[in-house]
């Protein structure tokens, strides 16, 4: 893939190299003149850099060849070094390390065995040529180690984010089904009452209809909350809280008496699972208990708050014992289990009962 800085860059090796080139040739007097075969040498590393991405290895070797020719022509030493310096440093960074060494050892040998033709090895000049190169490499090796790591970053943050995404929608489907069944449930309640009262009891009738009404609305702006995250820059507020939980038990249609012991401030997520699960044992008692009376008890201790609803709904609750023939029970397993804690739901003498136990943090956290 072509980048549309290459031919920039290009333009500016081949001007480097040719200006600077000119300037080593005054300063060499030894070494041959700059002529036509030269400049051409002098370029074609730059005019490789066009095509290296889509032939990195060929065009590297294409231009150390190209240095290689330029060195034993007998042309002044200098800038020629610039492009195939850059093509080795690209050749590691992009993970082609294999062709990058043997390449740069290859320079390396093809070095000290000119000098040695010439005339000109030494001690020096056999370690400058070889630290210059080993260095060169191992901060190649260490600009690819750097850029591995960001990626395997930058993969993890979006492996992440995948992740709580994910978490985000299944907590939006549970909210969604506590909601719904509630709701649901309530309106099939009242609207049976009011077909079987509207003739004899219009005013009995009239309430479980108000009671629809009201349901009705409560679930569609539930929906509305829970929904809202979808939508760019929505607040992650708990769609619902035990401030809500008074006109919970007013829409419920179920005879339900509340008691507190105790009162802290309670986490988002806590107050949202205990509402959650008041509302669905609230369902479960309209769904096989009718007619129950449900008591709903709230105790915040240090390290955990105690959620217990109870009703006298008989023997109705009977097939909910287990993990439940539905999704309610295990579904308010699950808020527990996600916070640390534990619930457990079975009949109980004259009715059913369900007992949360949710963790706290310490209030001085």
């Amino acid at each position: 893939m072509k980048s549309r800085l290459d031919p920039y860059l290009a333009l500016v090796m081949a001007v480097a190299q040719v200006v600077i080139g000119q300037g080593a040739e005054y300063g060499q007097p030894l070494r041959k003149d700059l002529d036509a075969f030269a400049y051409a040498l002098l370029l074609a590393g730059p005019a490789l850099l066009l095509v290296r991405r889509r032939f990195p290895v060929i065009t590297t070797a294409l231009t150390l060849v190209a240095t290689a020719v330029y060195v034993v022509a007998g042309y002044p030493y200098g800038p020629i070094f610039f492009t195939p310096v850059l093509m080795l440093f690209w050749l590691v960074v992009e993970g082609k390390r294999v062709a990058a060494w043997l390449m740069a050892v290859g320079m390396l040998v093809f070095f000290e065995v000119y000098a040695w033709v010439i005339g000109t090895r030494t001690l020096f000049h056999a370690a400058a040529i070889t630290t210059f190169i080993m260095l060169f490499m191992v901060a190649a090796e260490l600009v690819r180690i750097l850029r591995e790591r960001r990626a395997e970053r930058v993969r993890a943050e979006e492996e992440e984010a995948r992740r709580q995404a994910s978490e985000e929608r299944l907590t939006m489907a549970q909210e969604l089904h506590d909601v719904l069944a509630h709701n649901i449930s309530l309106i099939h309640v009242q609207a049976s009452t009011a077909l079987h009262l509207i003739d004899d009891q219009p005013e009995q009738a009239r309430t479980a209809l108000a009671t629809i009404k009201s349901a009705s609305k409560e679930v569609l702006g539930e929906m509305r909350s829970v929904l809202s995250v979808l939508r760019e820059g929505a607040p992650r507020a708990p769609t619902a809280g035990l401030d809500h939980l008074d006109g919970l038990l007013e829409r419920s249609g179920v005879d339900v008496t509340l008691k507190r012991v105790g009162s802290r401030p309670l986490p988002p997520q806590v107050e949202r699972a205990a509402y959650r699960i008041v509302q669905e044992s609230l369902t479960n008692v309209t769904r096989h208990a009718p007619g129950a009376k449900v008591t709903v008890r709230l105790e915040y201790g240090e390290a955990e708050l105690s959620v217990l609803v109870t009703d006298t709904g008989g023997t109705a609750h009977a097939p909910l014992s287990e993990a439940g023939s539905g999704n309610g029970i295990p579904g308010m397993r699950e808020r527990a289990a996600a916070l640390g804690g534990s619930l457990v739901a079975g009949p109980v003498a004259g009715g059913f009962e369900v007992l949360a136990r949710l963790p706290l943090p310490e209030e001085n956290a």
